[in-house]
């Protein structure tokens, strides 16, 4: 092969990868982005090792839409406002590089507040059944037996969430939701750094918003095998969480 030829090739090659790059952070900032699930904290809703689908364009665009979150735009462009109920990734206020999912439950103007163990959404307090069978969940290496909720928010939109026997959050003082701001919770309400704690994560500007969590595609046990080890799948993949939607 002449050094012509080869040289030809090589520059060909470079474009394609290039131009295959392009389009994939095209579709990767403005329509789905997968993510996957590290930690307990949005179990039963979420389990360890998930993997899901997160739609970009649903509450609009801003800066952490794209990689690295480039400090091109200081705004939302076609920003729609997010609805009580949904599974929102964001980024963390505190360093505004770590993505969080949480559930929305709060939106600007609200007040939230801890009563006994039940939430109070503007004095009102959320409606929710007991679920009369066993459930576990995890937090952190630990399995627990909790008590788990069905929560029905003011929309009507639905959910699991658990809590832990020993009831580590019973009583709060009131948060009142800032302007354009959002407030979230963890579904494993005792396992579950989120909006509760101010210093850390508190409540969280609308600009950090990257999208909502729309289907999960891939799911693995990681207790029973990695991922990797696809000649243990048959023990470790959790079929029936394929193409769920959320």
């Amino acid at each position: 092969m002449k050094r012509e030829n080869l040289i030809y090739i090589i520059i060909d090659n470079i474009k394609t990868l290039t131009y295959a790059l392009i389009i994939a952070v095209f579709l990767r900032s403005l329509f789905f982005q997968p993510f996957y699930i590290p930690s307990s904290s949005m179990e039963p809703t979420l389990l360890v090792g998930d993997r899901l689908f997160v739609s970009k364009y649903t509450y609009g665009f801003s800066k952490h839409s794209f990689p690295f979150s480039p400090p091109i735009y200081n705004k939302r462009v076609f920003e729609k406002e997010p609805i009580r109920g949904d599974l929102v990734v964001f980024k963390t206020p505190s360093d505004n590089r770590t993505d969080y999912i949480k559930r929305l439950i709060g939106l600007p103007g609200d007040e939230i507040q801890f009563k006994n163990g039940e939430i109070f959404l503007n004095d009102k307090k959320i409606k929710r059944e007991k679920i009369n069978k066993d459930i576990s969940v995890r937090c952190g290496k630990f399995e627990l037996q909790v008590k788990a909720y069905k929560e029905t928010l003011p929309n009507g939109v639905s959910y699991i969430a658990t809590y832990n026997n020993l009831g580590t959050l019973k009583n709060s003082d009131k948060y009142i939701v800032p302007p354009n701001h959002l407030f979230f919770l963890g579904d494993n309400r005792d396992c579950s750094k989120d909006s509760r704690f101010l210093d850390s994560v508190g409540y969280v500007n609308k600009l950090n918003l990257v999208g909502k969590a729309q289907i999960i595609f891939f799911s693995n046990d990681t207790v029973k095998g990695s991922f990797l080890k696809f000649w243990n799948w048959k023990n470790s993949l959790r079929v029936k969480r394929t193409f769920k939607r959320l």
